[in-house]
């Protein structure tokens, strides 16, 4: 590959999620290293943007469209990779993916909609093997921080107890951050075309949709409240859980089954213990049904940069053993979930790819799988998360 080309182009720079993506590399990768573009439909608003965010006036600016093929392939023809922000990507997201694969340009996305996923992987994972692409979803907080914290608590299991946990649990203890706008039009788009063509309810509901040809284990519904004995709560049903499961247990499934063939993952909200927790529980409910409907956000609406400053996420991860034994892990984020620390997850997600793993074999990835403990370190290093062995 060319290396007079381009790092990373961010598509969808002028958007909301795309702005801060820009305004991440801009801040923090200032130093010239990293040679990378902002890409979208107006030049001008390209331009607005960049001045905007304080982005050098030498940052190349890319006219790209998902409608017209021909600059999808004229902005990837200029680079190594593309993150791309523009959702929802069943929507807009095809022509991309197709010119990738084509060109065998590395692909980062957002993507939390499994239907569509599973539809990319079954049409294009033997083509993008041999144009030599990466294709990577789900870099921001779905899936990245629940696919290595799994990871994480494993290898502390497989310290303290010999091999890996055949059960994990996932919860989410804390967190402060509004859904983005992306999140509630996947969801939606998602339910639509599943409306159009019943047949997709099957790989919607389940959790083995993206391990095509493999089937594990019943796994945990976590579609209502529910007592936890072993943490002395109340949870409740955490809705990014439908494509973080599936991005768990693809990541096992791309690693060759660390955690075993009969894995079994779920994630739920801790709400709390007794009446009050129980009470928790229901509220959540209601409002997960709220944050995908009329009063949802809308895609280019988000948080002020101060309440984004403000978010922060705080999960806890049990690897349990066949005799009840338990080891913990806590990961925490220090912005909010679905722009603060998203947009910093993607950035270093195309960076590690392209520094710290370059040897990683073409086809479609998880973040987890593909970087594994390098993309930790990177996301502890630069993208304020931590990783912690609780007693």
């Amino acid at each position: 590959m060319s290396s007079s080309k381009l790092d990373i182009v961010v598509y969808g720079a002028t958007g909301f999620t795309g702005q801060l993506v820009a305004e991440y590399l801009a801040a923090h990768y200032r130093d010239g290293s990293l040679k990378w573009a902002m890409a979208g439909r107006s030049k001008d608003k390209l331009a607005s943007v960049r001045d905007a965010i304080g982005a050098p006036a030498d940052t190349p600016l890319i006219v790209a469209d998902a409608g017209d093929a021909a600059s999808l392939k004229a902005m990837l023809a200029q680079t190594k990779s593309v993150i791309s922000t523009v959702g929802p990507y069943q929507l807009y997201g095809n022509e991309l993916i197709a010119a990738c694969v084509e060109s065998g340009t590395d692909y980062f996305d957002l993507c939390g909609e499994p239907v569509w996923m599973r539809q990319m992987i079954d049409k294009y994972e033997a083509a993008a093997k041999a144009s030599g692409a990466r294709i990577v979803f789900s870099c921001g907080f779905d899936s990245v921080p629940f696919e290595l914290g799994t990871f994480f608590v494993q290898d502390e299991a497989k310290r303290v107890f010999g091999a890996a946990a055949q059960r994990v649990k996932g919860r989410v203890r804390d967190m402060r951050g509004t859904l983005s706008g992306g999140t509630a039009a996947s969801a939606k788009a998602t339910f639509d075309a599943v409306a159009k063509d019943l047949s997709l309810v099957a790989i919607l509901n389940n959790p083995f949709a993206l391990t095509p040809g493999f089937e594990g284990p019943k796994q945990p519904r976590g579609s209502k409240p529910a007592y936890e004995d072993d943490l002395h709560s109340w949870t409740a049903p955490f809705m990014m859980a439908l494509i973080n499961t599936r991005n768990v247990h693809r990541s096992n499934m791309l690693m060759g089954f660390p955690y075993g063939k009969e894995f079994i993952y779920d994630e739920m909200v801790l709400t709390g213990p007794g009446e009050k927790g129980e009470a928790n529980a229901k509220r959540v409910m209601a409002l997960n049904a709220e944050k995908t409907g009329p009063s949802a956000p809308k895609p280019g609406e988000g948080p002020s940069k101060e309440e984004r400053e403000n978010g922060r996420y705080d999960l806890l991860y049990l690897a349990v053993a066949p005799d009840g034994r338990m080891v913990r892990a806590g990961i925490k984020g220090d912005r909010d979930p679905g722009y603060g620390s998203t947009s910093k997850m993607i950035s270093e997600c195309a960076i590690c790819l392209l520094r710290d793993t370059p040897d990683v074999a073409p086809g479609f990835w998880t973040p987890g799988a593909a970087m594994q403990h390098k993309l930790i370190k990177r996301l502890v290093d630069h993208a304020g998360l931590t990783f912690e062995v609780e007693k």
